[in-house]
C-alpha cells in the first residue's frame, strides 16, 4: 500500500516544483508591472505590487515546507509497515526548523531584500538535503554534516552586512584579497591529498573536507571587482590579468582543472563587463582553448574523461563507468521518476557530489530535474537583474562576478553529468554535498543581496 502512495507522490513533487516556478514568474511579473490603482467603476480593489510579490513569496515558502515534510515522511517509512524511523523524523524536523529560522532571520537582517532569491536558494538546499538523507543508508553521516554547513553558511550570511559596515571601503583592499588568495592556493601544493586526479585538502574527520579554492572563489571576485573598477586601457589590465593568470596556474599545478576553468571564465566575464572589449575576450578564449589542448596532453585523468565523454559505452568497464551509470539513472524512469526511495541512486559513483543531479532525475523524474534547472535560471536572472541596476562599477562587478561564477559552475557540472561536455568534477551549487562549497555558495547569495540593498538605498 505504501508503495502505491510513493508512486502517487511523484505527481506531488512535480507539482511542488512547477508551482514554485510559476510563483517565481508571478513575482517577476508583479515587480515589473506599473503601480495598480483601484477601479472605481467596479469597486474592486486590485492588489498592490508589494502584496502580489509577498503572496508569491509566501506560496513558495509553503511549497518548500510541504515538499520537505512530504519527502521526509517517505524516507522515514520503515519498509513493509506504516511506522517511521524516529531518528530520520528528528533530522527532518531539525532541518525544517532551520529552514523556517533562516526565512525569519534573513527577513530581519536583510530587510527589503530579494526574497525570491532567498527562496530559490533554500529550495535548492532542501532538495540537496532530501537526496542526501535518501542516501543516508550508504552515507549515514552526510545529512547531519550538510545541515551543519547550511547553518554555517547562513551564519556567515547574517554577519556579512555587519562585516562590510565595519570595513566600509572593501573596494580598496585588492592587495589583501590577492595575498590571502595566494596563500590559500598554495595549501594544496604543500599539504594535500590526491582525490580523483586533483589535490584536495582533507581534515582528519571522516567526511569533512576543506577545499581552499572554494574560499578563493569568494576572494577572487572581490579582488577583480576592486582591481577592475577604475582600470582604463590595456596597461591598467596588466596587473589584474597577471594576478588572475597566477591563480589559474596554481590551480593547474594542484590539478584542479575544473576550478581553473571556472576562475578563468569568471575573469573573462568581469573583464568584458569592465572594458566592453570583445577582442580581449576573444583572445582570452583562444588562449584557454590552446591551454585545454596542452592540458589534455599533460594530464592522464583529463584524457580519461575525454575518452569517457566521446564514447562512454565503449569503455563502460573503465573510463565510461561513471557517466554510463549517470545516463541510465537519468533516462530509465522517464518524466516522473521511480519515486523517492524506489530507485538505486547509491549505485552511481560519487553520487553525493559530482552526480547528485543524476540521482535526483532518477527518483524525482525528468520534469522535476528540468524544474530544478529552471530554479537555477531564476537565481541567475536575479543576479543579472541586480548587476544591471548598479550605478557604481564596483558593485556591478561584484554582482556579475558571483552570478557568472555560479552560472558557469552549474553549467559545467550539469553539462558533464548529461554528457554535453566532458565531466570536470565540480559540485552542483547548493545541492551537492560539500563543506566549504556550501558555505561559500550561500555567502555569494548574501553578497548579491547586500548589493541589491545597496542599490535600493542609493
Amino acid at each position: 500500500m505504501f508503495d502505491i502512495l510513493v508512486l502517487i507522490s511523484r505527481y506531488f513533487f512535480v507539482a511542488y516544483i512547477l508551482i514554485f516556478l510559476l510563483q517565481g514568474a508571478l513575482y517577476i511579473r508583479a515587480e515589473r508591472s506599473p503601480p495598480s490603482t483601484p477601479d472605481e467603476s467596479t469597486r474592486k480593489r486590485r492588489l498592490t505590487i508589494e502584496e502580489r510579490m509577498s503572496g508569491a513569496v509566501s506560496s513558495q515558502r509553503g511549497l518548500l515546507v510541504a515538499m520537505h515534510v512530504h519527502a521526509y515522511l517517505i524516507i522515514a517509512n520503515i519498509p513493509g509497515s506504516f511506522s517511521f524511523d524516529a531518528q530520520i523524523l528528528t533530522m527532518g524536523a531539525t532541518a525544517l526548523g532551520f529552514h523556517l529560522a533562516a526565512m525569519v532571520a534573513v527577513d530581519l537582517v536583510y530587510k527589503n531584500s530579494c526574497r525570491l532569491l532567498w527562496n530559490c536558494m533554500q529550495f535548492l538546499l532542501a532538495v540537496g538535503l532530501i537526496m542526501l538523507q535518501r542516501l543516508g543508508t550508504t552515507f549515514p553521516a552526510l545529512p547531519q554534516l550538510q545541515l551543519t554547513w547550511f547553518v554555517a553558511g547562513f551564519a556567515a550570511v547574517l554577519v556579512i552586512p555587519l562585516a562590510l559596515r565595519v570595513i566600509p571601503h572593501s573596494e580598496k583592499l585588492e592587495l589583501a584579497y590577492l595575498g590571502a588568495s595566494g596563500v590559500l592556493l598554495f595549501i594544496p601544493l604543500v599539504w594535500g591529498t590526491e582525490v580523483y586526479g586533483a589535490r584536495r585538502v582533507w581534515e582528519p574527520v571522516e567526511g569533512v573536507s576543506f577545499q581552499p579554492s572554494e574560499l578563493v572563489k569568494f576572494l577572487f571576485v572581490f579582488y577583480l571587482a576592486s582591481a577592475l573598477r577604475t582600470r582604463k586601457g590595456i596597461r591598467g589590465l596588466v596587473a589584474p590579468g597577471a594576478a588572475a593568470a597566477a591563480m589559474v596556474l596554481l590551480l593547474v599545478l594542484a590539478v584542479d582543472l575544473g576550478g581553473a576553468l571556472i576562475f578563468f571564465m569568471t575573469f573573462m566575464i568581469m573583464l568584458y563587463i569592465s572594458t566592453g572589449n570583445v577582442l580581449l575576450v576573444g583572445s582570452g578564449l583562444a588562449a584557454v582553448s590552446a591551454a585545454s589542448v596542452a592540458a589534455y596532453q599533460l594530464f592522464a585523468h583529463l584524457r580519461r574523461r575525454v575518452v569517457a565523454w566521446l564514447d562512454p559505452f565503449a569503455h563502460i568497464d573503465n573510463e565510461g563507468f561513471q557517466i554510463v551509470h549517470a545516463l541510465f539513472a537519468i533516462g530509465t524512469f522517464g518524466l516522473l521518476g521511480s519515486g523517492l526511495t524506489r530507485g538505486a541512486p547509491e549505485r552511481i559513483p560519487v553520487v553525493v557530489s559530482d552526480f547528485i543531479f543524476a540521482a535526483i532525475a532518477e527518483e524525482f523524474g525528468a520534469i522535476f530535474a528540468i524544474g530544478l534547472i529552471g530554479i537555477y535560471i531564476l537565481v541567475f536572472y536575479r543576479g543579472c537583474h541586480i548587476a544591471l541596476r548598479c550605478a557604481k562599477p564596483y558593485y556591478a562587478l561584484l554582482a556579475a562576478g558571483f552570478t557568472g561564477l555560479l552560472a558557469f559552475q552549474t553549467f559545467m557540472i550539469l553539462g558533464g553529468v548529461t554528457r554535453l561536455i566532458p565531466l570536470t568534477g565540480v559540485t552542483l551549487p547548493f545541492v551537492s554535498y560539500g563543506g566549504s562549497s556550501i558555505v561559500v555558495s550561500v555567502m555569494m547569495i548574501g553578497i548579491l543581496q547586500w548589493v541589491y540593498l545597496y542599490n535600493r538605498a542609493n
